[in-house]
């Protein structure tokens, strides 16, 4: 695919023009018809916090008008929100404006149409034909837009009650928290569920307003200032969440990060499930506890997209990544603010601490390396013998480690990441230094 990656369709947020919208709105128009022939499709808009995504969402309502859509806007609200409360308002399908961990110059389109019993992410029927409309650079005359009802209130409302609903019967009064929003959507909403458990509640970096803030320096990219203000304030934890709130990362009270992969093991102990799905960026130390505790375990490529379809396919209860999507029971997709809910139920349920928790994986060494590529660098790493031999050879090298080797082109960024697991740290330091050099070279 030319423009959807692994997470919807991504780039600098000034490739959203208002031509371009034009073509993912008439290519959603032409897939909607083939689904509900027989009445205008309806349409749920929302985003992220980043300044290009306001002007974004009014192009994008103006493009919608043109086609006959019925649509409604929610604002700022996280991702999960978004999913969540379209398909409860009874919408044929959602499109969120957002990058999610990316910087605010960059922006995306993620679109969740409507499955069995939930929202899930576009499937590929509609993702080819709005390909195809990218492609013919469809245009049509734009419609300036009537004023719509904005949802933002009812879907907040909406979610919350979802949120409180999940989590059930918790008391949280002795918990005193850190909450990083990188400036993001989850600013809208995060403290209040919190506190209406009880917990004693940090705020940062939680500027609603669209700007520029948005994961610059914070949120589960930078966990510096939680790890700081976890410590100096001698809180229970910290919780991070990314721009658009569908991942989450944590730190225990000695301001150590606590992954996805901690995570799915704490929750899946926590819950009694037997069965975990995860993606081929795990770190072997949650390989390793699955096997020895019989958890069954589903190894997916990259995307939660890739993880959510292998929990459906495999009656899999819980799933995720490394980076923060974790997937519940009964989910659809990874919700930060959800997890960091079950993450503080599990720990007060369980009279222990976050770190307590973690401890239940012994993690091995573990390197990622991002190297600067360019579209046909990241096509020649498939393509090129040359390129094969090398992770070939490093793959035997790692042998000696116990160690094994991931290098993919990330679906998101102009980069090429490098992983390496084993257990020797500096070795595996060493090594993956050695490869991205000659890496670059070969590429």
């Amino acid at each position: 695919m030319k423009h959807f990656g692994t997470d919807g369709i991504r780039q600098a947020a000034e490739k959203f023009t208002p031509d371009f919208l034009n073509s993912v709105a008439a290519g959603l128009a032409d897939y909607a018809f083939d689904l509900i022939p027989d009445r205008p499709a309806k349409v749920l808009i929302g985003g992220d916090t980043r300044e290009s995504t306001e002007w974004i969402l009014q192009d994008l309502g103006a493009a919608l008008e043109s086609l006959g859509f019925e649509y409604a806007s929610v604002g700022v609200l996280p991702t999960p929100a978004i999913n969540y409360c379209f398909y409860e308002m009874g919408f044929d399908f959602a499109i969120d404006v957002t990058a999610s961990h990316n910087p605010y110059t960059d922006n995306g389109i993620k679109i969740f149409e409507r499955g069995r019993t939930s929202g899930i992410k576009l499937t590929e029927p509609g993702v080819a034909t709005i390909e195809k409309a990218l492609e013919d650079k469809e245009t049509i005359s734009l419609i300036s837009p009537t004023l719509r009802e904005d949802s933002h209130d009812e879907a907040l409302a909406l979610y919350k009650e979802h949120l409180l609903s999940y989590v059930g019967d918790a008391d949280f009064s002795k918990l005193h928290l850190g909450i990083d929003c990188a400036n993001g959507a989850t600013s809208v909403i995060n403290k209040t569920v919190f506190e209406h458990y009880g917990a004693t509640v940090e705020l940062i970096n939680a500027d609603q307003n669209y700007g520029e803030g948005i994961n610059a320096n914070c949120g589960s990219t930078h966990l510096e200032q939680l790890a700081e203000l976890v410590k100096s304030h001698h809180l229970d934890f910290g919780i991070a969440y990314d721009g658009d709130g569908d991942r989450c990362l944590l730190v225990d009270h000695e301001g150590n990060t606590v992954d996805g992969d901690e995570i799915i093991a704490a929750l899946a102990n926590y819950l009694g499930l037997d069965a975990i799905a995860t993606t081929v960026m795990a770190n072997q130390g949650l390989l390793n506890w699955a096997a020895e505790n019989h958890i069954k375990t589903e190894i997916t490529a990259v995307g939660d997209s890739n993880v959510a379809e292998a929990m459906r396919l495999h009656d899999i209860k819980i799933g995720g990544e490394q980076s923060g999507h974790i997937i519940l029971p009964n989910e659809a997709t990874g919700d930060g603010i959800l997890t960091s809910l079950m993450i503080a139920k599990a720990t007060t349920g369980s009279s222990t601490s976050l770190a307590n928790l973690a401890k239940i994986i012994t993690k091995f060494p573990q390197i990622i390396l991002n190297m600067p590529a360019t579209p046909e660098q990241k096509e020649n790493l498939k393509s090129l013998d040359s390129a094969k031999n090398l992770l070939l050879d490093f793959s035997k090298k790692l042998e000696s480690v116990s160690g094994r080797l991931l290098v993919r082109p990330s679906g998101t960024e102009n980069l090429i990441r490098i992983t390496m697991w084993g257990n020797n740290e500096a070795a595996i330091t060493a090594l993956a230094s050695e490869l991205k050099e000659k890496l670059e070279e070969t590429l």
